[in-house]
């Protein structure tokens, strides 16, 4: 009676083996193509997040460099509407992916780029007023220029903080 008994089991073994493989099989495979999707959307993220970072920092410099110019060439009386227009798309640009970056970048980062806007929004003011000739008590291009030279380790600062977000260290 036991090989009897033995042989159904096996038997019942061997069925409930060959019912229950695509059943293992189909689990195995939604968990791996769960996984592989979880690892794409994190790629995904960090490439988005990186293309936010590039462009952000890339503005913010080339806005800062643009008031720059046009403090120096306010200074020396050669400040035209061509530069005036150029100082205008760079602050629309610097905008424009800084909007973008407060969608997807983590805190740390915003509050570097609000120290960066801080100084930036305030020396692209008084620019302006000078030029237009409203200049506030003290406000000179001399003075804009000096007053800008503290976007610099904000700058600074904000790109480490991008660059240990990515997970570059160095």
């Amino acid at each position: 009676m036991g090989a009897a008994i033995a042989a159904m089991v096996a038997a019942v073994v061997g069925v409930l083996g060959t019912l229950l493989s695509p059943v293992v099989s189909t689990w195995a495979t939604k968990r791996q193509r769960d996984e592989e999707s979880r690892l794409e959307d994190s790629r995904r993220f960090l490439e988005e997040r990186r293309a936010a970072y590039t462009a952000m920092n890339r503005a913010s410099r080339h806005f800062h460099t643009m008031l720059k110019d046009a403090l120096h060439r306010l200074r020396d009386g050669v400040y035209s509407d061509e530069d005036r227009v150029e100082v205008e798309q760079a602050r629309r640009d610097y905008r424009d992916r800084y909007a973008e970056a407060q969608m997807i970048v983590p805190e740390a980062v915003l509050s570097a780029s609000r120290e960066v806007n801080t100084v930036l929004a305030a020396v692209d003011a008084a620019a302006k007023r000078i030029d237009r000739g409203l200049a506030r008590a003290g406000e000179t291009a001399d003075q804009a220029l000096i007053d800008l030279k503290a976007a610099e380790p904000a700058l600074t600062a904000m790109r480490r903080i991008m660059r240990e977000d990515l997970g570059i260290t160095d």
